[in-house]
């Protein structure tokens, strides 16, 4: 049995050199083997710094190297749908980088790619490997706060004045898949749908939109039906918010604001009873969520487990993000079929 993948990673993103190589470094179970990126010479340094062997001037040339295993895509928004495909059909298994695509058509395309290949596709929501969340998962499932009825969550920080001059920033720029739905909101839709255990049947939303008709401050709201509501703030104009909070039938359990990277400390969350006003505090070792993240892909890479966050999760992701963008831009709420809601965006 093979006791290591290969990776290889197309982009030398902020997150790609900050998080993802070096959890690929550390992890039991792979080797950083080539990096590809537009501008060789601006990577060298970090290709010296993590032993990568081979630093490619395209992406092409990466996915021809018969040593990759696999790929991290950690490339803007609008890149992660051609380049999924292109890898996927070079025989490379896929870590792509949140949100998977621009919306759930591309996503929908993308999953079918993979299946045809026979290969594993996996949306980088790192936040789901963390031991806190986990904890949380879990005490949801034994009842601790009783039955779950809202999830309220935010992931919201300020850009630096520096980014909104020219050239912009990519979360700036609508064609690349820019805005705070899909760079920070995608991650409360997504930890609602998951505490909750359901899919929302409508959502309503509204936004700011800069010149360029990008949304940089959108708060939402999910209905599941009778499983619970939802309610988000998503930002590039405000404070630090990072959190979530769980209420149910019989408690609360709350979160600092690290709930989504709580980087390698120690995590703490509360969980209240139904008539307190003080929790009981919960801690957690720290953790690279990262790590988790990429020895669990390459677990399953090498069959040794079973993928335990599906693309189809993925796929239902974008359907709402899609609804909620359709909502914050006519005003309207916006039902969702789970035959498929499809609302091209980027």
């Amino acid at each position: 049995m093979v006791e290591a993948v290969k990776w290889g990673v197309m982009g030398n993103a902020t997150i790609a050199r900050k998080c993802v190589i070096p959890a690929i470094r550390k992890s039991g179970n792979g080797d950083i083997v080539a990096l590809a990126t537009r501008s060789p010479a601006q990577a060298q340094q970090v290709a010296a710094d993590n032993h990568i062997e081979h630093v490619y001037g395209s992406y092409e040339a990466l996915l021809v190297d018969p040593q990759v295993d696999l790929v991290y895509i950690p490339l803007p928004n609008h890149l992660h749908h051609p380049w999924t495909l292109k890898a996927l059909k070079a025989g490379k298994h896929v870590l792509c980088e949140k949100p998977l695509a621009c919306n759930a058509r591309e996503a929908g395309e993308m999953a079918a790619a993979a299946k045809d290949a026979g290969r594993l596709l996996m949306e980088a929501f790192m936040y789901r490997f963390h031991p806190r969340s986990r904890r949380i998962k879990q005490l949801l499932a034994e009842g601790a706060i009783g039955k779950p009825r809202s999830v309220k969550s935010a992931f919201c920080f300020r850009m630096a004045d520096s980014e909104w001059s020219d050239p912009p920033n990519v979360r700036l720029d609508p064609e690349m898949g820019g805005g705070a739905l899909l760079d920070v909101g995608c991650y409360s839709v997504s930890a609602a749908r998951w505490f909750l255990g359901a899919e929302p049947v409508q959502v309503q939303a509204q936004a700011e939109y800069d010149p360029g008709g990008v949304d940089v401050h959108m708060v939402g709201s999910l209905s599941f039906g009778g499983n619970g509501l939802a309610s988000f703030e998503a930002s590039f104009i405000t404070a630090l918010q990072q959190t979530y909070c769980i209420s149910g039938s019989d408690g609360v359990i709350e979160l600092p604001h690290n709930a989504f990277v709580p980087w390698e400390k120690e995590a703490i969350f509360y969980v209240r009873g139904r008539d307190q006003e003080t929790g009981q505090r919960h801690s957690i070792p720290g953790a690279d969520e990262y790590q988790l993240m990429v020895e669990h892909f390459a677990d399953a890479v090498m069959g040794r487990t079973e993928l335990n966050f599906s693309i189809t999760d993925s796929i239902e992701n974008m359907r709402v993000l899609d609804a909620l963008a359709q909502a914050a831009r006519t005003g309207q709420t916006v039902r969702l079929q789970h035959s498929g809601f499809y609302y091209h965006r980027c």
